[in-house]
């Protein structure tokens, strides 16, 4: 695997001169290659993109003291954008990530996307720590969190620490007993100690739904309780508003996410978004000073500033 991936990445040679040279079919080679790939061995990396230079990036940036990555997407269907953006996302992460690091993760619809994307590179000492519970009152969630928590820790031979909670409690003196609990209190330990975190911007408007909206997390108390509190969307499901507010909130005290002061925290806060109908809720995200790096395409930085611009 190693003398073929050599021969092929380093010298460059074609899969049927390496084929010819080793006695192999030229499928045998290609699946060699894809081994590679898949075990870590061959990491193939980007320069950066010419997006971070560009007069929209540089606007938020310097607004924000973000770095911005912005993925060009043209007319790109809802679907096609999120994927565009998810890999470029995918890679921006994996190249952060190293040995003895405590990853925080959040889950969502971009994120599902963006851990699809995640080539596999093992690393030593890492863990990855869920950043908000993630069961609702008709659904235990863990099927769509257990997937990017799971496919996470596998792509980086990383540890896991699941956050058993609901991502909602129904009442505050629940989740304020529940804060008291060794088995929780371990988990908002490690969420205190990490070096890394990537999220999504959840969006009350997107062309395709957010997971928190539209999968039974809310009902519609909740959400006419939102509109009222005139939050726009959410970050780790913590609800803000467009201008970056957020302690006010009601539902805010029943959440499970991490609260921004504390994601402010995080050396590296990677956010992931891909549609300019949230762009709202993106704006209130940079508001709120919880994005160090923003990986986003063309049209929603295009919401984004025009949105700044009013």
């Amino acid at each position: 695997m190693y003398d073929v991936a050599v021969r092929y990445y380093i010298q460059n040679e074609t899969m049927e001169a390496i084929a010819r040279q080793l006695g192999r079919s030229r499928s045998s080679v290609s699946r060699l290659l894809a081994q590679a790939r898949d075990t870590g061995l061959v990491r193939i990396t980007l320069p950066e993109h010419p997006g971070t230079d560009s007069a929209p990036a540089r606007r938020i940036g310097e607004d924000f003291n973000v770095r911005v990555h912005i993925v060009p997407v043209g007319e790109a269907s809802p679907s096609a954008r999120l994927d565009r953006v998810a890999r470029m996302a995918a890679a921006i992460f994996a190249d952060s990530v190293t040995d003895d690091q405590m990853i925080g993760v959040a889950w969502g619809t971009t994120l599902a996307t963006v851990v699809k994307n995640i080539d596999r590179r093992p690393v030593k000492g890492t863990t990855i720590v869920q950043l908000n519970g993630g069961a609702n009152a008709r659904d235990p969630g863990t099927a769509h969190v257990g997937s990017i928590l799971e496919g996470l820790s596998a792509a980086f031979d990383a540890s896991l620490v699941h956050f058993p909670v609901p991502a909602f409690f129904d009442f505050v003196e629940t989740k304020e007993a529940m804060w008291q609990e060794r088995s929780v209190k371990h988990v908002l330990e490690m969420q205190h100690r990490l070096d890394l975190a990537i999220f999504g911007v959840g969006s009350f408007t997107s062309s395709i739904p957010s997971h928190v909206y539209a999968a039974g997390y809310l009902d519609d108390d909740d959400m006419a309780q939102l509109a009222s509190d005139g939050a726009v969307g959410d970050v780790c499901t913590v609800m803000l508003r467009e201008d970056g507010t957020w302690e006010d909130i009601a539902i805010n005290s029943r959440a499970t996410g991490l609260a921004p002061r504390d994601l402010r925290r995080i050396p590296k806060r990677i956010c992931v978004a891909s549609d300019p109908l949230r762009a709202a809720a993106v704006l209130g995200a940079l508001r709120l000073g919880v994005v160090t790096d923003l990986v986003i395409d063309d049209q929603t930085a295009a919401a984004v500033l025009a949105r700044m611009n009013a």
